[in-house]
């Protein structure tokens, strides 16, 4: 067999594998993050949770499909070696790429939740309280003069 084309088989089983691996992983510990972002709403976070992963799984099923063709024939398994790794490296920095963009947006919608919440007074204004007395400390009135 050419060994381009087990380059090929390799890479397809290797990338698919590994995108199927961090796709679990995200999807089952990013369920806690997405109902706090979400403010515990847990139908919607597990809805979330799993458009991202089919997202996720489009995007870099996808780029691992698009990726796969070489410029030159791979005919010693040090070529082989080689091509796998530069592929199988591009595959993961994609991966961890769009793992850093999702927890970014993620964490951009969970700090202004947080800051809605905080901008909100417990408790409504009860009324105004009194003006200070004048002190030896207190500037003086427009048109007034000073002591």
């Amino acid at each position: 067999m050419d060994l381009t084309v087990v380059t090929y088989v390799a890479y397809l089983l290797i990338s698919v594998g590994l995108t199927v691996w961090v796709a679990r992983t995200l999807s089952k510990n990013g369920r806690i993050f997405l109902a706090d972002v979400l403010k515990g709403n847990e139908k919607l976070a597990e809805a979330v949770n799993h458009l991202l992963v089919v997202g996720f799984y489009l995007v870099n099923l996808g780029f691992v499909a698009l990726y796969l063709k070489t410029a030159d024939a791979i005919e010693e398994t040090r070529g082989l070696l080689e091509a796998l790794s530069v592929k199988i490296g591009v595959v993961l920095l994609v991966l961890g790429v769009m793992h850093l963009g999702n927890v970014y947006v993620l964490n951009k919608i969970r700090r202004r939740g947080v800051m809605e919440d905080r901008q909100t007074p417990p408790v409504g204004p009860q009324g105004w309280t009194q003006q200070a007395p004048a002190g030896p400390w207190t500037p003086p009135a427009p048109g007034r003069a000073g002591a």
